[in-house]
């Protein structure tokens, strides 16, 4: 394969700028659901189960093609898949507000295909065209892709109610970034452009076969879990302790944005050690002391304890991927990546559903505090075995 030379100058700027926007369209469209469901519920008559599945069905599209997207990559080069990618989530931003329950299904499904496209895509393509900066660039990716997922849930209430769009214009409204984003991509996609490195999909060992590897996978999974169930069910937790939506929708942004720190600081400071099972464990508990704050009642407790919590869905998801490749050398980190995102993201999956179906069942908010409990106990558990210095 032709070997690759770092981008300079113009064209730098110009491909740096493309990585952050196309970051910025890989969040709202899935995030600005959750506030949106009691509209969405009501408007098409769906049950808890089936609002639910909103947020679940992004996360099977990622989890099934995150295992096709580097072979994608490899086939078309990661730039033009990237571009295929934000033309798949337009389309389906399109499509699911024409009509009924069944397009609503459709389009989200489309654009968690070209969500997942970009996501696994861009990691690789900063590695051949900006190897040196590596780091830089994978914070900003991560912490732009956090921060639009902040503003994706703390728009959509206003823009539907506060503008009047309704909740199909306020989904709607998100197909102007990814056009942008499009714009500043398509300078990038020229024929002599090389493809993608291949290097993930030959050589390294066998992850499924790692004790290791499924222990880092899970730790992803629960981590997924936690993000989008609370993205999912949270809103209306909040409005059942007394919150207007559009409060729930702004204290769900702001905990986000309380994220950010803790996405753009895990990395640095899990590789300042050879182990990282005492941050793991630690954020662990630090879950496990937010969620219970979520049983009272007292609106002082209930900000205390999002913001931890935010803290930590920030922490947590640049951490796992940062043991990915610490935990990895040579080709088994693609693999482990594929692995991880694919297995983390069907246990995610699971979230958003179980908890729509048990509100179905028991009419019980608590339940979801309850999941929440579990999932950060099991995540400081696993966070003490991912986190010793050994290899898959």
């Amino acid at each position: 394969m032709k070997k690759t030379t770092p981008t300079k100058g113009l064209s730098e700027g110009l491909l740096i700028t493309g990585i952050i926007l196309v970051s910025f369209c890989l969040r709202p469209s899935i995030t600005s659901v959750g506030p949106l469901i009691p509209m969405i519920r009501e408007d098409l008559g769906l049950s808890n189960a089936w609002a639910g599945f909103l947020t679940t069905l992004p996360l099977l599209s990622f989890a099934t093609f995150s295992l096709f997207s580097s072979a994608i990559g490899a086939r078309l080069g990661n730039v033009r898949a990237i571009l295929m990618g934000l033309f798949l989530i337009a389309f389906g931003i399109i499509v699911r507000v024409q009509g009924g329950a069944f397009l609503l299904y459709f389009g989200t499904a489309v654009s968690g295909i070209g969500i997942v496209i970009c996501n696994v895509l861009l990691i690789p393509l900063i590695k051949v065209k900006l190897p040196h900066k590596i780091g830089i660039m994978t914070s900003s990716y991560t912490t732009g892709m956090s921060a639009f997922a902040a503003v994706g849930t703390g728009l959509s209430v206003p823009l539907a109610i506060g503008m009047g769009l309704g909740w199909r214009g306020s989904l709607l409204a998100w197909v102007a970034l990814v056009a942008l984003a499009i714009v500043i991509w398509l300078p990038q996609v020229k024929p002599n452009k090389v493809k993608g490195p291949d290097e993930g999909l030959t050589g390294g060992k066998n992850v499924w076969k790692s004790k290791l590897a499924w222990q880092v996978s899970i730790f992803m999974g629960i981590q997924s879990t936690m993000f989008y169930t609370l993205i999912a069910w949270l809103p209306d937790l909040l409005i059942h302790k007394g919150f207007t939506a559009g409060q729930a929708g702004l204290m769900m942004s702001l905990m986000q944005v309380v994220g950010l720190v803790g996405s753009f600081a895990a990395p640095l400071v899990a590789v300042k050690y050879t182990t990282q099972a005492k941050i793991s464990f630690g954020m662990g508990m630090i879950y496990f002391i937010g969620f219970l704050g979520l049983f009272f009642e007292y609106n002082w407790v209930i900000y205390i304890a999002l913001t931890l919590i935010g803290f930590c869905l920030g922490a947590s998801i640049s951490l796992a991927y940062t043991l990915i490749g610490l935990r990895t050398e040579g080709a088994t980190t693609a693999r482990l990546s594929g692995m991880a995102q694919s297995a983390g993201y069907y246990l995610a999956a699971l979230g958003p559903l179980l908890i729509g179906a048990l509100f179905d069942l028991f009419h019980n908010y608590n339940l979801l505090v309850i999941l929440m409990v579990i999932c950060a106990l099991s995540f400081a558990w696993l966070g003490t075995k991912v986190g010793r210095d050994i290899k898959v």
